[in-house]
């Protein structure tokens, strides 16, 4: 690296973990990604997607091969169990689960017979839904900045698939991926090239000029009207439209790639260089010309925002789901809640899981949101608006161990079991927003007939606090997704 960028303020982060306010703004996901995604490029061109694929060939957990049975669609019988069913009520002792063909066929008294099913004795533990994280970025989490800019692509999918792995091993079985090109890494885990959870793709997020998703730089402004598209843009990682008819186009576009709901910024971020914190970005007319496209396709828009301006014109223009959010005000969140929309919060509470900024500009707007974290989490319950429990963990290696350790931190706002509640049903029906662009059919976050099998038995007591989540090594004792087992330590 030249002495230049040694001495450029994007570079000065490139050793510190990040997390605690979205990076998807971070001037170095345009590195990243130049790099990633040329590599894809290539592999298309030389042997098409199976070029791509291959990439990822070979990384199969040893824990899925040793517990699969012959037949993975055989019945099974879970006993001996309490049950979480996903909707926050108190547990069940009463109740049998039979799993067939990927999802839960019945609920059962606790003595029905097995029939033809294998039975799973799970001595007397509780069994609950798996995890939803609302808010993942699947292939930025777990490589740092400094790595993205100078490691081979193949590394960097190479440890995107295993991070995938490791996020299922967590008991996390679903993620709603709010922006880059996760479309590849999705069809791999579909097709059982590798394991991961199922991903509910964005594609690539849409920003305005010199919004949070603008990564050029500045020797790359101006942009004249016939210029060429950014390396990013052609990657996929995030494109820029100004107007409304660039917004239905990059929409649309998104949507011809597979994504499940469209990721639109509308405001600054803490992070970013070129964007503040205050800035509200979009026209109501831009917004809702992405609403609009996207409901022509049965799905919804979600945007990163922070502040009341912004919030209250995305809400205007139809949008469904605010990320982030926290320096709302209550006439923003009564609307929210009047709207019906989802406020996809996150813990941002500048503590050991925050970034680390060297300017005193960025630490006081991490401060402002810190703050306003713990009052977004106490007006979303007294206004009782639809809230979504998530991560924005990204460039953090050494952080996404701690993923449930995010969930955790909310028993500081709500009882364990409605903690739990919003990471499995609640995020489910956030999940369920994307309609027929939904990736996979059947519910998702509940244990109840005809849902879709993902669930875990654990070492814990939910009724008494989640933290059993923190060591998911040895407290998830199942992790079963689509009714296959991917861990089985019985």
């Amino acid at each position: 690296m030249s002495p230049l960028a040694n001495s450029h303020p994007y570079f000065r982060l490139s050793n510190q973990q990040s997390h605690g306010a979205c990076l998807c703004g971070s001037p170095l996901l345009s590195q990243f990604h130049e790099r990633m995604m040329a590599d894809v490029s290539r592999r298309q061109f030389l042997g098409g997607m199976a070029g791509v694929m291959a990439m990822f060939a070979g990384l199969h957990a040893p824990s899925v091969l040793s517990e699969q049975p012959k037949d993975p669609n055989a019945p099974l019988l879970l006993k001996n169990l309490r049950l979480f069913d996903g909707n926050g009520g108190p547990l069940r002792d009463d109740v049998a689960i039979r799993i067939q063909d990927g999802r839960v066929q019945a609920l059962l008294s606790a003595g029905a017979e097995p029939g033809n099913a294998k039975v799973v004795d799970c001595g007397g533990r509780v069994v609950m839904p798996g995890l939803i994280d609302a808010h993942w970025h699947t292939t930025l989490a777990a490589i740092s900045q400094l790595e993205a800019m100078t490691a081979d692509p193949g590394y960097v999918h190479l440890v995107a698939a295993r991070e995938a792995e490791r996020t299922l091993m967590r008991g996390v079985t679903s993620v709603r991926d709010v922006g880059g090109p996760s479309f590849a890494l999705k069809r791999a885990i579909d097709q059982g090239i590798v394991s991961g959870p199922r991903i509910f793709p964005a594609g690539a997020m849409i920003s305005q000029t010199s919004g949070h998703g603008d990564f050029r730089m500045r020797h790359e402004v101006p942009r004249s009207s016939g210029a060429p598209l950014s390396e990013q843009e052609r990657q996929g990682v995030a494109v820029i439209a100004d107007g409304e008819a660039e917004v239905l186009r990059r929409t649309r576009e998104q949507l011809m790639l597979g994504a499940s709901q469209i990721k639109l910024m509308a405001g600054g971020g803490v992070a970013s260089v070129y964007d503040p914190l205050d800035s509200t970005q979009f026209t109501e007319r831009e917004l809702r010309a992405a609403v609009e496209a996207a409901g022509d396709w049965g799905t919804y828009v979600m945007v990163h925002v922070y502040t009341p301006r912004g919030i209250q014109r995305a809400l205007r223009a139809g949008v469904k789901s605010i990320e982030h959010g926290q320096l709302a005000d209550e006439e923003s969140v009564r609307m929210m809640a009047g709207e019906g929309a989802w406020w996809s919060l996150q813990p941002f509470l500048q503590d050991e899981d925050s970034n680390v900024y060297p300017d005193a500009a960025r630490r006081e707007s991490q401060r402002m949101v810190a703050e306003g974290t713990v009052r977004a989490y106490e007006m979303a319950q007294r206004f009782e608006v639809n809230t979504a429990w998530g991560t924005d963990i990204l460039f953090s290696p050494k952080n996404t161990h701690n993923q449930l350790r995010h969930l955790t931190k909310l028993t500081r706002f709500y009882d364990p079991l409605t903690v739990l509640a919003m990471a499995t049903g609640r995020n489910g029906e956030l999940l369920a927003l994307s309609g027929p662009r939904s990736p996979y059919s059947g519910q998702l976050g509940r244990i109840e007939p005809d849902a879709l099998a993902d669930l875990l038995v654990v070492d814990g007591n939910p009724e008494q606090g989640l933290e059993f989540l923190n060591d998911p090594d040895n407290n998830l004792r199942v992790i079963m997704k689509a009714g296959r087992l991917h861990k089985n330590s019985l």
